[in-house]
């Protein structure tokens, strides 16, 4: 059997096998293109109405006591303030119903539009693990993650099964433009070579990012091929569990560490401060130049308690090769790391995944009918002759 019907099928199979789940993902990956913008636009009907008096600021420790006042029995982690001089504070709550806070009049709102989290909580849940539930979601996991490797496989197959065999313009308009009249099985093989060529570089990195994220051996081989060690990360790199800071957050020097910031870093869109608590001697400042999604525009600013200084930065230059390379891979996924341009290219491949997965399925139905009917057909000749050998005997 020549190589390249061996790879054919395999191709096949491949998509039969895990042609439902990448069809899931592929939707649901559509679905979340511009979760973060999206959440965001939704959440802004759900703002306090802006202060008309904007001659000063709340303290910190003020909007958090106020956001802490809507929710007696859950301690705020964080607060995240925008440059948007109409955009209120963004104080996270544990609960996971964050508290809006307006910089200047303290009014508060709870929640946000949860009709949009809602969706994409559900659209995240089916793209990660096939929407189960907490106790069943590392059978997801693993479904989703050998699904993205055949998909992978499929992609790459895909694109040695398209390459022309003879260049000329009639073979490559064939297979790279829509032909107009064509129906049934034409059709489908038409569109799945179509689709195919115009996505198939975007389609290869967000399905090998797939499946760096769905794998820890794929992950690390990233710092293994970048030169780097893993990073360790949660409670390991702190040395123990977080501190508590059900009555020990310090504001002191809040305010005068996030004028510093904004001073700082020109540009910035969203300042992050994560609460420390009295017992910590560092005060940390996460900011973001972009919607989320782009690491090369942010950085970590840690101020010393006791001096009242600047103990280090980093920046995106700062991380180590390999941890560069894992935030590259882990945003090209979503395209998130180009933007708005490269969310709309991912979204994009996404769409076509599933046409792919579509017209492929089709395709193979109709293959396995054509079998089913030349059986059938041969069988009925088989018993015709063998009528008639029974009827000259």
């Amino acid at each position: 059997m020549k190589l390249r019907k061996i790879i054919f099928w395999l191709h096949l199979a491949a998509g039969v096998f895990a042609g439902v789940v990448v069809f899931i993902m592929s939707v649901t990956g559509v679905a979340l293109t511009y979760q973060k913008q999206m959440t965001e636009w939704a959440d802004r009907s759900y703002w306090p109405a802006p202060s008309t008096d904007r001659t000063q600021r709340l303290p910190i420790e003020a909007i958090v006591s106020k956001a802490a006042a809507t929710q007696p029995d859950v301690k705020p982690s964080a607060v995240t303030f925008y440059s948007d001089p109409a955009a209120p504070a963004l104080v996270t709550m544990p609960s996971g119903q964050n508290v809006f806070v307006d910089r200047y009049s303290g009014a508060t709102t709870v929640g946000g539009s949860a009709g949009i989290r809602r969706f994409f909580r559900v659209a995240t849940d089916w793209h990660r693990y096939l929407g189960a539930g907490t106790e069943n979601r590392a059978t997801g996991k693993a479904i989703t993650g050998a699904s993205n490797l055949a998909f992978l496989f499929i992609v790459i197959s895909g694109i040695y099964l398209w390459w022309p065999r003879t260049w000329t313009r009639q073979s490559l308009a064939a297979v790279t433009w829509f032909r107009s009249g064509s129906s049934g099985k034409a059709r489908d093989f038409n569109w799945h070579n179509v689709f195919g060529f115009w996505t198939a570089i975007p389609l290869f990195f967000v399905v090998l990012t797939a499946v760096i994220i769905s794998y820890p051996w794929a992950s690390s081989m990233v710092y293994r091929m970048a030169g780097s060690p893993e990073p360790v990360r949660g409670a390991q790199r702190r040395g123990g569990p977080e501190p508590d800071r059900a009555a020990t957050v310090d504001f002191s020097q809040a305010d005068a560490f996030l004028t510093r910031v904004e001073s700082e870093v020109p540009g910035w869109r969203t300042i992050n401060l994560r609460l420390p608590a009295n017992t910590e001697k560092q005060v940390t400042f996460a900011i973001d130049k972009s919607y989320g999604g782009r690491p090369q525009m942010r950085s970590t600013i840690v101020f010393d308690k006791n001096t009242s200084q600047i103990a280090r930065t980093r920046t995106f230059a700062d991380q180590t090769a390999g941890e560069r390379a894992r935030s590259w891979m882990r945003f090209v996924h979503t395209g998130e790391f180009y933007g708005f341009f490269g969310q709309t290219v991912a979204g994009i491949a996404s769409a076509a995944g599933a046409m792919l997965v579509f017209t492929g399925l089709s395709l193979a139905v109709r293959r396995c009918w054509v079998w089913l009917g030349r059986r059938r057909r041969s069988e009925e000749v088989l018993a015709e002759a063998s009528a008639a050998r029974r009827a000259v005997q």
